[in-house]
């Protein structure tokens, strides 16, 4: 490829200090793609600004017992690194935020600087959402057409069923199942947990619900012994909206009602550590089963620098690049600057 080719990840981000926690919650609850009141955006700015007001305390505490800050851009940035090593040396790599820096426009101006002609653009959710990797994407595509007009790029949606993905997270789950005794591997239940969505979007339409549920089979076909003891739930509600469920604390529950006494949290929205798993799930759901009775209760690692991940990641990207920009004939399947698969 001989004109300058970048990778550029997509994700949410996170507050880098405390100070950056309100700002950061009043950009995500201002966007309309993740939450849409009825009134149109001038109702939506002032309750992005109450939302923040009102959550910022707890969410700031929240950053607090991980070490003050949200590690996602740290992890992002080494995750997108580490994969532009393995496409190969000319590749450069840039990372995007939607809701916290490196904004889009910085990014992309910069890249206009340096030459770059071509990216591939890959959104580090697993499974498409117009609420989050359709807004990120959208707010990418918008960007690009101001600040680098002429970049080349395709965009990779989503990945949710990609072999090598599949692969190295249910890795992941035989090395955290190796945690348990022998006793307890043929007790444990594995609590597969995604990020929570809004129900509207699903009645409306939105592939994401199918798509975890499609992540979690593609797992359970490489466990096929834990089956019968799997269970899917939702984390990280925000705002005031009906979601989908059950909720963790809901599925916690129902399984010590059960009789379940052993769980293994499959984290399967994130794929590195942040506030989700730092806190939420290593703190405060850990804390809510052993209050309920559990007895054990441990988590899949996140992928973070996890070869498997880089691997399968590559290979992603990789399949993806369309031929011309190998042999400069023209390709026309490359995908559509829109907010939808």
């Amino acid at each position: 490829m001989a004109e300058k080719t970048a990778l550029i990840s997509l994700n949410m981000g996170g507050p880098d200090r405390p100070e950056s926690v309100a700002p950061f919650l009043r950009n995500l609850f201002s966007d309309r793609e993740l939450i849409r009141l009825p009134g149109g955006a001038w109702l939506q700015r002032p309750f992005a600004r109450l939302m923040a007001r009102l959550r910022a305390p707890k969410a700031r505490r929240a950053y607090e017992a991980i070490g003050g800050a949200s590690p996602l851009r740290i992890w992002t940035e080494c995750q997108t690194r580490a994969i532009g090593r393995l496409l190969g040396e000319e590749w450069r790599t840039a990372v995007i935020m939607r809701y916290w820096e490196p904004r889009a426009k910085e990014v992309l101006t910069h890249l206009r600087r340096e030459g770059v002609k071509r990216a591939m653009v890959l959104s580090l959710y697993p499974h498409f959402t117009a609420a989050t990797s359709g807004s990120s994407i959208n707010d990418f595509c918008r960007h690009a057409v101001r600040f680098c007009p002429e970049l080349d790029y395709r965009l990779i949606h989503d990945w949710f069923d990609w072999p090598p993905f599949l692969d190295a997270l249910a890795h992941l789950v035989r090395e955290a199942l190796a945690r348990f005794d022998g006793e307890q591997r043929h007790r444990v239940t594995l609590l597969f947990s995604a990020h929570a969505l809004p129900e509207k979007l699903i009645l409306e339409g939105d592939p994401y619900l199918d798509q975890v549920r499609t992540t979690m089979r593609g797992v359970l076909e490489r466990l096929p012994e834990y089956r019968s003891r799997s269970r899917l739930a939702f984390q990280s509600r925000s705002g005031p909206v009906r979601w989908i469920g059950p909720s963790v604390t809901e599925a916690l529950d129902t399984l010590v009602d059960e009789g379940v006494r052993e769980v293994l949290v499959v984290p399967v929205s994130f794929v590195s550590d942040h506030v989700e798993t730092l806190h939420e799930i290593d703190q405060g759901y850990r804390d809510y089963a052993l209050r309920r009775g559990m007895t054990r209760f441990e988590r899949v690692a996140a992928f973070n620098d996890d070869p498997g991940f880089i691997r399968a990641m590559a290979s992603l990207v990789a399949s993806r690049v369309p031929a011309s920009w190998r042999d400069s004939r023209q390709n026309e399947n490359g995908a559509p600057c829109q907010g939808t698969p």
